[in-house]
């Protein structure tokens, strides 16, 4: 008899893990990067883009599943693809950023990503990660939860994606080059766009609108995605309120809003009721700047919600947006999400530290000479605008990525001495100091920060005033954190501690550091490899305003970081 039990319960475990295993699949795609040429705003335009489209393709997987993306590079540029949000465990060679996990795939080579999507649900989105490729490089990656699991919330009666961008009448790569080898910020953006469209309020926009049909009385789950290059965003729809339940694919306590705030790289799974009279509706997205100064794009972006049975000749109602330099309504609403810690995949914030540190965040001035009739660069004092991470202004390596030089043990790439402090402490949010010339020289350098492997570590973003202030998205690669606390002015450890959330704060992959303000995040680095930490605001980043951070392998097999595939593109 025991003899039998013990069969019967090896014979159930061995059903249980086949059929686990059973259960995953592999979604596999191809990924054909090439030039496409489209009409936008009465002009035609060659961009960039994946398998002629704007939004590319649409991934969707299962939490266990498996993806397979090969990419044939057939554009004139370099490109990689990055999986914005996947956590990439024991895949870091997947992550996509150049230089720092791979080099480039170069015009006419191909190259196959492979990683699992493990322990997360939500949407993300993929983009390119060479120079600003991913203003049309890009698309939604949805994370649906494992078979035989539900969400945490009524399911929907249909999903709709929903991707905003930016669009400009040039070739986003010269304008990337000029602003570079200028010294200055790069120009603006002609409109904004929900999936690929500017919408009804721009010029030669309307037959190509895009439109949504609701029926009366059902719940949608809208997943949103703000791909846009360099402008976080205000979203809205007529008459009708939201209920958050997801942000960067980690569920949230549901928060009910009539307005959406969602910077670049950041999303937002939203339920709304299609509860309101049988007619048209605009769905609205608007720039959101801080800086008093800056130019941005002044008209809203639309689509159009028809309800089943609206006529369909009538006028849709616009809602009424906030000023784009409302930032009371931005905060209000990134400040007051919390985490889900009922969600399946929630686990408690670390309250013991062992690595503190503390990250200004700005501009700053390099020397020339720049790509200029005489070689003054355009930047304040004929300097060349930069940005750091306590006073650091990250330079990519070209010879080799980062984490080939660390596995590889090559010296010269890069040097393991980031510094957790700034190198000088002032009055960082006070805008006396905007124009203090002793503070806006900044060093430029290859210099990273190198932790333990499942090391607790809280760090401080604190944004600087000197020659501006602004919000800066800050991504990390290959991990979630939790947002503790964050606010205005000068950040105190003495009285801000006090009102960290150590219980259910919001968990993201981007979070915002807002102008004149701090944000306290908290992480386990419990994922081996090089991660990329950079301000997602694409303007900031060929200026320096981006790190790695290095994970140490584990103590085991499993937390050692693997070898790199066989095809991994050469520099």
């Amino acid at each position: 008899m025991h003899r039998s039990l013990v069969f019967l319960a090896w014979a159930l475990a061995l059903l249980a893990c086949s059929s686990s295993f059973a259960s995953a699949l592999t979604v596999r795609h191809t990924f054909n990067v090439g030039n496409l040429r489209l009409n936008r705003l009465c002009k035609n335009q060659v961009i960039t883009a994946v398998n002629g489209g704007l939004p590319g393709p649409t991934i969707v997987a299962q939490d266990g599943d498996t993806l397979v993306v090969r990419v044939n590079n057939i554009s004139p540029y370099n490109v990689t693809i990055h999986w914005h949000g996947v956590f990439q465990l024991m895949s870091a060679w997947a992550d996509g950023p150049e230089y720092i996990t791979q080099c480039p795939i170069r015009p006419g080579q191909s190259f196959t990503y492979r990683f699992n999507v493990t322990r997360q649900e939500g949407t993300l989105l993929w983009h390119a990660h060479f120079k600003a490729l991913r203003t049309t490089v890009h698309g939604a990656l949805i994370i649906r939860p494992a078979r035989g699991r539900t969400y945490p919330f009524p399911t929907p009666f249909f999903e709709i994606p929903i991707v905003l961008g930016e669009w400009w009448n040039a070739n986003i790569m010269d304008v990337e080059e000029e602003a570079v080898s200028t010294g200055r910020p790069p120009n603006m953006s002609n409109a904004l766009t929900i999936n690929g469209q500017p919408g009804d309020l721009y010029p030669c926009s309307s037959a190509n609108t895009v439109r949504f049909t609701l029926v009366r009385g059902k719940t949608y789950l809208l997943r949103i995605i703000n791909a846009a290059l360099n402008t976080p965003l205000f979203f809205k729809i007529a008459n009708h309120k939201f209920t958050v339940v997801a942000v960067d694919a980690s569920y949230t306590d549901p928060y009910d809003s009539d307005v959406l705030v969602i910077a670049p790289g950041q999303t937002v799974d939203a339920l709304m009721t299609a509860d309101q009279a049988l007619r048209r509706y605009y769905m609205a997205a608007s720039a959101h700047v801080v800086p008093p100064l800056a130019p941005y794009v002044n008209i809203s972006t639309t689509a159009i919600v028809s309800y089943l049975g609206a006529a369909p000749l009538s006028p849709p109602l616009m809602p009424a947006m906030p000023g784009a330099r409302d930032s009371d309504t931005a905060h209000a609403f990134l400040s007051n999400l919390t985490g889900l810690t009922s969600s399946p995949h929630w686990t408690p914030v670390p309250l013991e530290i062992e690595e503190r540190m503390f990250v200004t965040v700005g501009l700053g001035l390099v020397p020339g000479p720049c790509d200029t009739p005489t070689g003054v660069c355009s930047g304040p004092g004929g300097q060349r605008l930069a940005a750091s991470m306590n006073n650091v202004s990250f330079e990519l390596p070209e010879r080799l990525s980062i984490m080939e030089a660390y596995v590889n043990n090559v010296s010269g790439i890069y040097t393991a001495d980031f510094p957790d402090n700034p190198p000088v402490t002032f009055d960082y949010t006070n805008p006396s100091n905007q124009q203090n010339p002793a503070l806006m020289g900044t060093a430029r350098g290859t210099r990273v920060k190198v932790f333990k492997y499942n090391a607790t570590v809280e760090m401080v973003f604190q944004n600087t005033a000197v020659l501006s202030s602004d919000d800066h998205p800050m991504h990390l690669h290959g991990l979630n954190f939790y947002v503790v606390a964050q606010g205005f002015g000068n950040y105190n450890p003495q009285t801000d501690a006090a009102n960290f959330n150590l219980v259910n704060p919001q968990e993201r992959n981007t979070v915002v550091v807002p102008a004149f303000g701090w944000v306290v995040i908290r992480f386990r680095a419990n994922n081996p490899g090089v991660w990329f930490v950079h301000c997602h605001i694409d303007a900031h980043v060929p200026w320096g305003l981006s790190n790695a951070f290095i994970i140490e392998n584990g103590p085991t097999p499993d937390t050692t970081l693997p070898p790199p595939p066989s095809d991994l593109p050469k520099c």
